[in-house]
């Protein structure tokens, strides 16, 4: 099965620095534009074998590759939620 890894270098990502921002809807629109925003930033890191997927890991983890992943997930938040596409930020600005 081919797997490109750093989709869950991005979730990974995701999760750890939802925290950071408190006023993020967090809705699974809101959620999935930022993967999409950081997936397109990033560059993929396919893999279809197990040699691959832990050469590639080791890779990943990085702390250069793991901060550049973790820049693209910070910014993809702010970008977000300054112009939310999702239904909750359209009702709230019908009010």
């Amino acid at each position: 099965m081919i797997r490109n890894l750093v989709e869950e270098h991005v979730q990974a990502a995701y999760d750890a620095l939802r925290g950071n921002f408190p006023a993020f809807c967090g809705c699974e629109y809101c959620r999935d534009d930022i993967f999409v925003f950081a997936l397109n930033r990033v560059p993929p890191r396919y893999v279809a074998s197990l040699e691959g997927q832990v050469v590639t890991e080791v890779n990943l983890e990085k702390d250069q590759k793991r901060a550049e992943i973790d820049v693209v997930v910070m910014e993809a938040f702010r970008k977000v939620s300054m112009a939310p596409r999702c239904p909750k930020s359209r009702q709230a600005g019908k009010g």
